[in-house]
């Protein structure tokens, strides 16, 4: 009897305290584990949504200037002074890399204007800035529409391919009586983004 009661206490009893420790701290470490794992997977997650965003802004960027380039158009316009302004000009160094006049300007209301349009890009706190305005003529106080493209550019080039193909620095390049009014045969834009380095586009103009 004594024998059978021994045996049954031995089957009644609880965990020991070791056992309770061990027990938990195999469950610490696999938490832990499962936790690093999900904040590994979220944190990539979050990275390749930021990625993904920032090449949709950089494809709409260029977008936007492929389309301005390749419906250039020669026609010259006035500024706020009255002076004469080319019908495309640029500079790296100047405050709008690029300024140019473009056809095919929608107007799906059919309001009364005209079917062209002057738009320019400005470089200004590592942002590239697009600016259009409602009247290729401009009056002193008409103020751009800006949308801003694109940020977190470190630098900005811009060179223009004459009808020889040989790349200039500044458009208009010459002088002539046709100089306002000149095109070149292609603009490239070389773009250095903070995170994501080099990137050049070459858009043709078509004439």
């Amino acid at each position: 009897m004594m024998t059978v009661a021994v045996q049954l206490k031995d089957k009644n009893q609880g965990f020991t305290l070791l056992e309770l420790l061990i027990s938990m701290s195999i469950f610490s470490i696999l938490s832990l584990m499962a936790y690093g794992g999900l904040e590994s997977i979220i944190t990539t997650k979050t990275h390749t949504e930021q990625i993904s965003k920032r090449i949709v802004k950089l494809q709409q960027t260029f977008m936007f200037i492929g389309r301005d380039v390749e419906q250039a158009i020669g026609r010259s316009v006035r500024d706020g002074f009255g002076e004469v302004q080319p019908a495309m000009k640029g500079d790296s160094f100047a405050r709008e890399i690029l300024t140019l006049t473009r056809a095919g300007y929608r107007n799906p209301l059919q309001v009364t204007r005209s079917q062209m349009q002057r738009v320019a890009y400005r470089f200004e706190d590592n942002k590239l800035i697009r600016l259009s305005w409602k009247m290729l003529d401009q009056d002193f106080d008409q103020e751009p529409e800006a949308r801003e493209l694109l940020d977190k550019i470190e630098k900005i080039e811009i060179r223009y391919f004459d009808s020889a193909a040989q790349p200039q620095q500044q458009w208009p390049n010459g002088t002539g009586d046709n100089v306002d009014t000149m095109l070149p045969w292609a603009v490239e834009l070389t773009l250095t983004l903070e995170d994501m380095g080099e990137i050049r586009r070459l858009f043709s103009v078509t004439h």
